[in-house]
């Protein structure tokens, strides 16, 4: 009898062909080379698909025994964007930088996770999988909206909470898409231009080869089948009584920085919310060593 093709599943990401995929990989490598050396690469069976994830860790024997920090990417993305961050979170904790499964990266998704309860279910199964009972999960932009929504649905695992200029604060508006695709389109302008371009539109992809080309790659190779998560209510983050940190982008053009950084705390019993000045949607990027080090601050004030 003929062989039958499944058909992948319609809201299951997936790449285009094994050569995009693979040249994807390649601007993946050189941009994790940047950042601290890995120590071991691990895949984690769940429901839901093969999480890849990318442990980096401190040789200090003393610091190996403190609470993990666990680092969630944003749409589009995989754990490569986190190269600027990984040499100092791991020199003071261990680290653990996870795919995404329905982002280009290097896990396998089988089964949907964007519906809220799924995408905790998939969280926490990832974690047990690795054997963490407590960790400082971080993430940014759509893994900031994987961070609130843990806090709110499962947060057993959690010290605390760090979402970075996250989604799942308000509807991401038309502005956002708009400053997507001028950037994407901005990353063909001649090289001269970039620079400037990259000022304008707070977007450090234009001045960094290396995450250009990964986002080059990544839209290319990879077809995300995802809607936008839809925000958090008022009474739902309420209920978080994870310890939380929120850092914006003073021009973030993701959320209301000035409005956020008044509510959540409103709202979330105890949480701290803080503007970095002079950058977008990618504080850890454009101020990375600033963003460690208050980091690395809430982590020890909570452990």
């Amino acid at each position: 009898m003929p062989e039958t093709k499944t058909r992948p599943q319609a809201d299951v990401g997936r790449y285009v062909n094994d050569s995009l995929r693979d040249r994807y990989f390649a601007a993946c490598d050189a941009l994790y080379a940047m950042g601290a050396p890995t120590l071991e690469e691990m895949d984690v069976e769940t429901s839901f698909g093969t999480t890849h994830v990318y442990r980096y860790g401190p040789t200090d024997p003393a610091a190996r025994s403190r609470t993990p920090v666990v680092l969630v990417h944003g749409a589009g993305s995989c754990s490569a964007m986190w190269y600027p961050n990984t040499a100092a979170l791991s020199a003071e904790r261990p680290v653990y930088a996870i795919d995404t499964p329905g982002d280009p990266g290097r896990s396998v998704q089988r089964v949907a996770i964007h519906q809220p309860e799924r995408a905790a279910q998939w969280l926490d199964e990832t974690l047990a999988g690795l054997g963490l009972e407590r960790v400082h999960l971080v993430g940014s932009s759509y893994g900031g909206w994987l961070v609130l929504n843990q806090a709110r649905r499962r947060p057993g695992r959690l010290a605390s909470a760090i979402p970075l200029d996250p989604g799942g604060l308000e509807k991401v508006g038309l502005r956002f898409f708009v400053w997507i695709f001028v950037s994407l389109f901005a990353t063909f302008a001649p090289k001269a231009l970039r620079p400037r371009l990259a000022a304008w539109l707070e977007q450090p992809v234009l001045i960094v080869p290396e995450l250009q080309a990964m986002v080059r790659a990544g839209v290319r190779a990879y077809r995300i089948r995802r809607p936008a998560p839809l925000p958090l209510t008022e009474d739902e983050l309420r209920t978080i009584r994870t310890p939380l940190y929120l850092v914006l982008g003073k021009r973030s053009l993701l959320v209301h920085p000035r409005r956020q950084v008044e509510r959540v705390p409103r709202l979330i019993a105890g949480a701290r919310a803080e503007i970095v000045s002079d950058t977008g949607h990618g504080p850890q990027i454009d101020h990375a060593d600033e963003v460690n080090r208050r980091m690395l601050s809430f982590m020890e004030s909570v452990d």
